[in-house]
């Protein structure tokens, strides 16, 4: 039996979150997450496979970025 994995949401493009998480890649906002931890994950493992990026995750709650380096 195969499981199916949820895909995050994407995102509108004129309009910023108002809750979750979300990976923003050279500043824009890509995909949004429940939980900082999956956002942190998902943005860690581009980040290594592209190190050259700059990516955040942003908490839409706060309304706050934070840089995920290599």
């Amino acid at each position: 039996m195969i499981q199916a994995t949820k895909k995050p949401a994407n995102l509108s493009v004129n309009a910023m979150p108002s809750d979750g998480y979300v990976m923003a890649v050279d500043g824009k906002l890509k995909a949004r997450y429940e939980s900082e931890s999956d956002a942190m994950t998902a943005a860690s493992k581009l980040k290594q496979s592209y190190p050259v990026l700059q990516i955040a995750v942003y908490d839409a709650a706060k309304r706050t970025y934070t840089a995920v380096n290599a």
